[in-house]
């Protein structure tokens, strides 16, 4: 596999980090400790290179009807301003990725897919542009994914940590941005002042944001951000922290929990799917009978969490019991930094599904009791 470096490749080594493939990028684990990292953002900030992620921007006087056909969602709803979850899928509702559109003006939308599946995503997006329709639709989708960095900051001293970067006058564009909403917001560091798209999104259940920046200007800001945080405020954070914070917040991940041989029902995210919006679009006919199956609700498997009542984790693809018979297997799971016990995401059959269910998790061989619990497992006070 091709190796990709992120343009904070040299912060991260000088940071001491410890390097991973991620969807074909060197991306950083860890810096020292990853209880460490976890702890940061659950308690202060964490500061995150997402750089891997795509963009990839869809523009044109048909981008808003183009969108509600290629993803799930009703996008054309969106207000400008606004972001929203949703889901790219196949023909036959598989899950190609999902994703997060942010509505920057009447006809342009930026479109974020995950690391692996940036370029996958991009070329659906162009396909479906040209064949949606006769004609096509008339829209551009550009993948400036090469030219993008993304930071993230994340914890409940990240918006006091951007606002010292921020002027005064412009507090507000701050302060005031929702959740699953982005604005421009002018940043000063390395002696100039640039306009830089400000979301606040994540995935790690607590507050935060993310900025979305070019290459050029990314060791700049990052070195900024970790400049203007106070004595044990804020610490880089790598992958391996953000996956245990994304899995106490019930997160699913793509490749584990998502895939293209699942579907929306099963993972508990029907609501995503728009079956209400008059439009036709990728998938419809097939995850309109897949929910009249009862897809993840009567039929199959369903995403549940299980909490641990032992000291020992259930790990991803271990079988999940129910009286010596395997009734599921496990997508993600670890000891819960936060929580102190072990967690899971599991695929269960849907009888054995409901909260307060016993099953046991196969730990190689030795049979560890855990409970069906709602989702998430973690959420923060507001």
């Amino acid at each position: 596999m091709t190796e990709n470096y992120t343009a904070l490749y040299e912060e991260h080594k000088k940071a001491g980090a410890s390097f991973t493939d991620f969807g074909g990028w060197q991306m950083p684990l860890k810096y020292s400790s990853e209880l460490a990292e976890h702890h940061a953002v659950r308690q202060s900030a964490g500061l995150f290179d997402l750089s891997h992620m795509g963009e990839v921007w869809v523009t044109g006087p048909e981008a808003a009807a183009f969108l509600d056909y290629a993803l799930v969602g009703k996008i054309s709803a969106m207000s400008v301003g606004k972001a929203k979850y949703s889901l790219i899928c196949q023909e036959d509702g598989g899950i190609i990725d999902d994703l997060i559109t942010y509505r920057r003006g009447d006809s342009r939308f930026l479109v974020v897919p995950n690391a692996g599946n940036a370029k996958v995503v991009a070329e659906a997006l162009a396909q479906r542009a040209r064949s949606g329709k006769d004609g096509g639709f008339d829209v551009a989708v550009e993948d400036a994914s090469a030219a993008t960095s993304l930071i993230a900051v994340q914890g409940p001293k990240a918006e006091e940590i951007l606002l010292r970067l921020v002027p005064a006058e412009q507090h507000a564009l701050v302060t005031g941005l929702k959740y699953y909403a982005a604005v421009e917001v002018p940043f000063t560091f390395a002696g100039n002042t640039a306009e830089l798209l400000l979301a606040r999104t994540g995935y790690t259940g607590e507050d935060g944001f993310e900025i979305f920046v070019d290459n050029d200007a990314a060791a700049a800001l990052w070195q900024a951000i970790e400049a203007v945080a106070e004595e044990g405020e804020l610490i880089p954070a790598g992958l391996a922290s953000r996956d245990s914070l994304r899995l106490e917040a019930g997160m699913p991940l793509y490749g584990n929990e998502l895939s293209r041989e699942g579907n929306p029902f099963s993972a508990g995210l029907g609501p995503v799917v728009s079956l209400a919006k008059e439009s036709d679009f990728v998938g419809r006919a097939a995850l309109e009978a897949l929910k009249a199956g009862g897809a993840g609700s009567t039929s199959g498997r369903k995403l549940v969490g299980l909490k641990g009542l032992g000291r020992r984790a259930g790990r991803s693809h271990y079988p999940v019991l129910k009286d010596g018979v395997v009734v599921g297997e496990v997508t993600s799971g670890q000891p819960s930094p936060t929580l102190g016990y072990p967690i899971a995401l599991a695929y269960v059959d849907v009888e054995h599904a409901e909260p307060g269910t016993a099953l046991d998790v196969d730990l190689r061989g030795k049979a560890e009791l855990f409970e069906v619990v709602a989702l998430p497992f973690y959420k923060r006070v507001k």
